[in-house]
């Protein structure tokens, strides 16, 4: 249920009907905007009478919500969320600031690592990729090189400045995460819902990847899992879907979830064309389509050599390739903003 209040209603007023509510056991989330102050109210609204409701000089208007997401809705929260890194000084992605990820499908070596970060720095990214634990389809595929993996990404923060992306395979290992700047939930775990809570605990902002075959509802009522438990600062991400084609892509992006999720939820989208296409040749264009159909951000896999990746090199970027894309991706959003 969304209570839209009278512009100008005294603080006063507006905490007496939040207790009066949260009374009701019901979780309360305030959103301020210029002029007005919306109460988003979850839970069961069932014993609260409408009529009444409606009939207090300090409401404007009062009206269901028949989405299952409540927290992650735009109707609670209708101007963009804008999540900032947890020092709240670094970067930020959404409302307006772009989010450009880069970096290796994995962490293999310091040398690799900061040859990379340095690179995608200097071309315009502004947060660092890279995996130290790997879900690999096979056991005997490279899985990463675990805690020692961010340790080197930590160390690489702190040698370029740049914010780090790194994804959290298991809830035992959460611990370890503690400094990561976002904390990213990959597609077999995006339906994980006990790490979800427990992310949901924390205050580092969590970028939610779609499920291999998940639809944009199962998407938000994951990000909702995050949110109810308490942590806002979620992103969600889309990285392409299993259709029927397999023979030349690797998944199909589905670009036309980003315009989608926007009118949906407040919460910021990025686009990972990597994923996506699964081809290093189709990256470019799907990353400047995403662009311009309104995504906040893009993550995007870069190698200093993709013929030797460990994984994923043929999705992979070379830094001269990743140079000439980021140009043309910022001559888009001039052109789109």
């Amino acid at each position: 249920m969304v209570v839209v209040l009278r512009p100008e209603t005294a603080p006063e007023k507006i905490e007496h009907l939040r207790a009066w509510l949260e009374e009701k056991r019901l979780i309360v989330r305030e959103f301020r905007g210029q002029e007005q102050c919306v109460l988003g109210l979850i839970g069961d609204t069932g014993p609260i009478d409408i009529d009444m409701l409606r009939s207090l000089d300090i409401v404007e208007s009062v009206a269901e919500m028949r989405d299952p997401f409540k927290a992650a809705n735009r109707a609670i929260h209708p101007e963009d969320t804008v999540v900032r890194t947890t020092d709240g000084l670094s970067e930020a992605i959404g409302g307006g600031h772009f989010g450009l990820i880069a970096g290796p499908c994995s962490v293999e070596s310091r040398e690799q690592i900061l040859a990379v970060a340095e690179a995608v720095k200097a071309s315009g990214a502004n947060f660092f990729r890279g995996g130290a634990f790997k879900p690999r389809t096979s056991p005997y595929d490279f899985q990463g090189l675990g805690a020692e993996g961010l340790d080197l990404l930590l160390e690489v923060k702190k040698l370029t400045g740049l914010p780090i992306v790194t994804e959290l395979m298991d809830i035992r290992s959460i611990e370890l995460f503690e400094q990561v700047d976002v904390i990213q939930v990959g597609a077999r775990n995006t339906q994980n819902y006990d790490l979800l809570r427990e992310l949901g605990k924390l205050k580092n902002p969590v970028l939610l990847k779609r499920g291999l075959a998940g639809t944009i509802k199962e998407l938000l009522m994951s990000a909702e899992y995050i949110m109810a438990s308490g942590n806002e600062n979620v992103i969600l991400c889309e990285r392409g879907i299993r259709t029927y084609e397999s023979a030349y892509t690797r998944n199909t992006l589905d670009l036309s979830a980003v315009p989608v999720l926007k009118s949906l939820t407040h919460l910021p989208v990025v686009v990972d064309p990597s994923h996506g296409t699964g081809r290093a040749d189709l990256v470019p264009s799907m990353a400047l389509a995403a662009v311009a159909a309104g995504a906040d951000g893009l993550m995007i896999e870069v190698h200093n050599d993709p013929p030797r990746a460990l994984s994923d090199g043929a999705q992979s970027l070379t830094p001269e390739e990743f140079d000439d894309m980021a140009k043309r991706i910022f001559k888009v959003r001039e052109a789109v903003m």
